[in-house]
């Protein structure tokens, strides 16, 4: 079993040496074995823990949820109903925030349509709701608008 620095360590796994001191003062890490000098060493099967959570973080897990996967991880027993749930849980609030992408989509398409010729801009208004107060007025200047830009 070979054993690395901890700048090496957060070279391997793409991660900064605060990070691993972070990680390891939070308890996601266990406390870093120590060399003949006192520095960190970080052993092959530590490294691995460092690229499940920057995998976890990667899918959106928070840390707090990154912590229990780790626990399941070390007490594989009951892990797999509770990672499934976990896991479960992480797909519908990813669900839920691409249908608040969706809107906010919409919505900023919407203003950037009814910015182009208007005289007022309605991003500048700052409308918590544009879709239900300017949608009627673009279906009322579309067909001016499509004559206005047909003239030129």
């Amino acid at each position: 079993m070979s054993s690395c620095r901890i700048g090496e360590a957060a070279q391997h796994v793409g991660m900064s040496a605060d990070t691993l001191r972070y990680y390891e003062r939070i308890g996601l890490m266990r406390r870093a074995l120590r060399d003949g000098g006192g520095r960190r060493a970080y052993t092959d099967a530590e490294l691995e823990r460092l690229r499940f959570i920057k995998r976890a973080q990667a899918m959106d897990f928070k840390l707090a949820e990154i912590r229990q996967l780790l626990e399941l991880r070390d007490h594989p027993p009951s892990a797999r109903v509770e990672a499934r749930r976990l896991a479960h849980d992480k797909l519908a609030e990813v669900i839920e925030r691409l249908r608040t992408l969706r809107h906010l989509r919409d919505e900023l398409r919407l203003l950037l349509n009814l910015c182009l010729g208007a005289e007022q801009c309605p991003i500048l208004e700052l409308n918590p709701h544009p879709l239900k107060r300017v949608a009627p007025a673009i279906r009322k200047r579309q067909p001016a608008a499509r004559h206005r830009h047909a003239a030129r």
